[in-house]
């Protein structure tokens, strides 16, 4: 057996040997729970739709998601994201495939001695072109990871997106919730002021006393101080929304509509697995993992030795110009070449290389289950308050109801000389304090539903095969 014959023979055993060995590991498979612990009654409806929001019954919000859908910055800027991904994908796949180029060059040669003078002109005109044979898959990894940067790239902007769709629809019930509440506080100050003529009346002809005049004024003054904190407030939350659909606060103003006529989405939460394949940030974290293991592999194959072929042809002159025999004149002329090459000292660079890639999978690892830790955490946060706040639902209301009756009543009794105006203030402030915490838990309720819709996924499903992610309810981000 020839030499050559021979190296080429323990070429294709290393090749089989590394084919074995450099495979890109699969994420590690966590242990998901059978159902969750704040699980809703399962007679509620399907999980979210691709259109949940719709679920509230509010035109004005469609019409705010559909503004941050097109105009949000934050969207924006991770679609520029995914266009820089793509280029780096098509990059990387660019070392898979033959290089060619097109070179000329001329040289101009001149010299004298006792024998004389002499020039002459060399020149060529050639295509050129180069190969790596990619015995180890290090190429090819290296595209697979910038290809799963691209689909990583693909679900964060579906995760900004989300995000943003959970926002404007906060931001909006927030905004409403403001004007709601401004609404009980300049009621508020109107009973003070009602009862502040009565405890005036009552003064004027000797039926009250500067204490009972002094306590009311104050009662009046604090419930005046609650309107301007509740109109700054206003204003903050609604510059807020209007940076979340990609406009200026000024001249931004909403319409509105009571929050007790919005409806209340039915929502269910499945089982827990199914946030695997529901929200875009879990997909995110599993695609960067896969990257992060093809990059394992492109620093494994760095070990092993590069097979890279060279060929040229063209016209030149002279058509040979070598050391032993040349050929004068102008004629065509073919180069072919191979280099192999073996790593063999490098200072350690190549195992801090994938040292360096190994801790990055490890890292990615640990992203990896914390982002489905993060998104067991979020979903059992949301059915936890939908729970809670179903739960005290009738407490609320019952509040509110005896607390105006108990008002009205003290109100009357001492405006007809019967009854203390120690219970007519006390019970001024706790009816005013009801209306506002029932302003406050239907916020409540209704960022509860915002918040299990995102928890889940907001529609989105991963997508199957090698076909990209896209949120579902989120294409037109």
């Amino acid at each position: 057996m020839n030499p050559g014959s021979a190296f080429i023979r323990l070429i294709l055993v290393a090749a089989i040997d590394a084919g074995c060995s450099l495979q890109a590991t699969k994420p590690p498979v966590v242990a998901m729970p059978a159902s969750f612990e704040q699980a809703l009654p399962s007679d509620q409806a399907a999980g979210p739709g691709s259109d949940w929001y719709r679920g509230f019954g509010s035109p004005e919000l469609n019409g705010l998601i559909e503004q941050a859908s097109s105009n949000n910055l934050d969207v924006s800027a991770a679609r520029s994201r995914i266009a820089q991904a793509d280029a780096r994908a098509r990059q990387a796949h660019a070392a898979i495939l033959p290089s060619v180029d097109a070179t000329g060059n001329a040289n101009y040669l001149a010299g004298h001695s006792v024998n004389g003078t002499a020039h002459e002109t060399d020149w060529a005109a050639l295509l050129s072109a180069s190969y790596e044979v990619d015995f180890w898959g290090k190429n090819r990894a290296a595209t697979d990871s910038a290809r799963l940067l691209t689909v990583a790239a693909r679900a964060d902007h579906d995760t900004v997106a989300l995000t943003t769709l959970a926002g404007v629809a906060n931001g909006y019930f927030q905004v409403l919730s403001l004007r709601e509440r401004l609404n009980i506080a300049h009621s508020n100050v109107d009973a003070a002021r009602t009862l502040m003529a009565i405890v005036d009346a009552r003064f004027n002809v000797g039926l009250s006393n500067p204490v009972e005049v002094a306590t009311q004024k104050a009662a009046l003054a604090s419930a005046e101080l609650t309107v301007p904190e509740l109109e700054q407030t206003q204003v903050e939350a609604l510059a807020a929304l209007a940076l979340l659909v990609g406009r200026q606060p000024e001249g931004f103003t909403i319409e509105g509509s009571p929050l007790e006529s919005l409806t209340e989405p039915a929502v269910t939460a499945g089982l827990p697995s199914e946030l695997l394949r529901r929200r875009p940030d879990v997909y995110t974290a599993e695609a960067n993992l896969k990257s992060a293991s093809a990059d394992l592999v492109v620093a494994r194959a760095a070990f092993y030795p590069s097979l890279s072929l060279t060929a040229a042809g063209g016209v030149q002159n002279p058509a040979v110009n070598a050391a032993i025999v040349s050929l004068s004149g102008v004629g065509p002329t073919l180069n072919l070449g191979a280099v192999l090459a073996q790593p063999i000292f490098n200072g350690g660079k190549l195992r801090a290389q994938r040292a360096e890639a190994q801790a990055k999978q490890e890292e990615l690892v640990a992203k990896y289950r914390a982002a489905i830790m993060s998104g067991l955490v979020d979903a059992e946060n949301a059915l936890s308050a939908i729970h809670h706040l179903d739960a005290a639902r009738a407490f609320q209301e019952e509040s509110l109801e005896q607390s105006e009756r108990a008002f009205e009543g003290a109100k009357f009794r001492y405006k007809e000389g019967s009854g203390d105006f120690v219970t007519v203030i006390e019970a001024q402030r706790v009816f005013y304090a009801a209306r506002d915490q029932f302003s406050q838990y239907r916020l409540a309720r209704l960022q509860a539903l915002v918040s299990l819709c995102k928890a889940l996924g907001g529609g989105w499903q991963a997508p199957n095969g090698a076909a990209q992610p896209q949120a579902a309810g989120l294409q037109h981000f």
